[in-house]
């Protein structure tokens, strides 16, 4: 594996363990994803691979080399797209760009050829000789993911890149995203974006407390989930009690939503369950439809006002 994370553990002075344990491996032509809810520790876990935070215990290792005991050689090796915006102000697109592509050792010729197709492929040529002062919060974001990729190292981290980026842009970052791996790279992809990671990412792993909770390709992680089907509930705002689910499986409440896992055989039943809870007044619309991703992340970490204690009994007994 090109990126090899063991046992990675970030302790601050105040006490907060941010990672606990942590263990990970990507291969080159791999993009990773790394999910979690905001103060999962996924920006922790970033910037300690890419140098900016030493690690309190654990090792990391980019091609079998220690970065922990030699910092600068991961920035050399990583090419980092922070999650905050990139200070540019007073510098136009074409000079940032290439003043990130010359600093990481590219001749003028290869950053001006790099650099016009990520331009093109990200339809900003019409930004690229205006002051970053006057760009919007969209334009500055893929700005800042063309100088990560302008010259990339060998693994590329992307904290968030689809941040402020139009509909129609995101897709056109999303196949640059798949080019980077493409030519060798290993990426990691920091997001909170479940669905666009469930079409972007070859494997993903979920934190949560600093942890990682679960980890796999989307597909199997879907397979884990113990139903193939999603029926999403829209309660009444008046519906003060979660539905018992009637397939053994939980119902998770999301806001004013909620997710209740489905067997294959049981579409029927679920569809003629829904419409006797919509007639009793408690759901005000319902959708049965294929099991996602999101519905993985929701049993595992739960939403604002349930806990995920059942979603990882599924996963526990399932992967046993």
């Amino acid at each position: 594996m090109l990126l090899q994370i063991e046992e990675l553990t970030k302790v601050y002075r105040t006490g907060t363990r941010a990672n606990d344990g942590i263990n990970l491996a990507i291969d080159e032509g791999e993009v990773f994803g790394l999910l979690g809810h905001n103060g999962a520790g996924k920006t922790t876990l970033v910037n300690q691979v890419v140098g900016l935070l030493r690690p309190t215990s654990g090792s990391i290792r980019i091609d079998g080399r220690d970065m922990v005991a030699d910092p600068s050689l991961a920035r050399r090796l990583c090419s980092f797209q922070a999650q905050s915006q990139v200070p540019i102000d007073g510098l136009t697109p074409r000079q940032a760009i290439d003043l990130l592509g010359q600093l990481r050792g590219a001749s003028k010729s290869e950053v001006k050829v790099r650099r016009t197709r990520l331009m093109e492929a990200l339809d900003l040529e019409e930004w690229i000789d205006v002051d970053a002062s006057r760009l919007s919060g969209g334009v500055k974001r893929l700005v800042a993911f063309a100088m990560a990729a302008v010259v990339p190292g060998r693994v590329v981290m992307l904290d968030e890149p689809t941040n402020d980026v139009d509909p129609v842009r995101r897709r056109l970052l999303w196949r640059q995203v798949r080019t980077l791996a493409d030519h060798g790279a290993a990426v990691l992809l920091v997001t909170h974006n479940v669905i666009e990671a469930e079409r972007s990412v070859d494997r993903l792993a979920i934190l949560d407390e600093g942890r990682v909770i679960a980890e796999g390709t989307p597909a199997g992680l879907k397979g884990r989930l113990g139903a193939a089907l999603r029926l999403e509930l829209v309660m009444d705002p008046d519906a003060t009690d979660v539905p018992t689910s009637p397939f053994g499986l939980s119902a998770v409440p999301v806001g004013n939503r909620v997710m209740v896992g489905v067997p294959t055989d049981a579409a029927g039943q679920a569809v003629a369950w829904a419409e006797s809870l919509e007639r009793a007044g408690l759901v005000e619309e319902f959708t049965l439809g294929p099991a996602t991703l999101e519905d993985v992340y929701v049993a595992l970490v739960g939403g604002a006002d349930a806990g995920s204690a059942e979603g990882r009994e599924v996963f526990d007994a399932t992967a046993a």
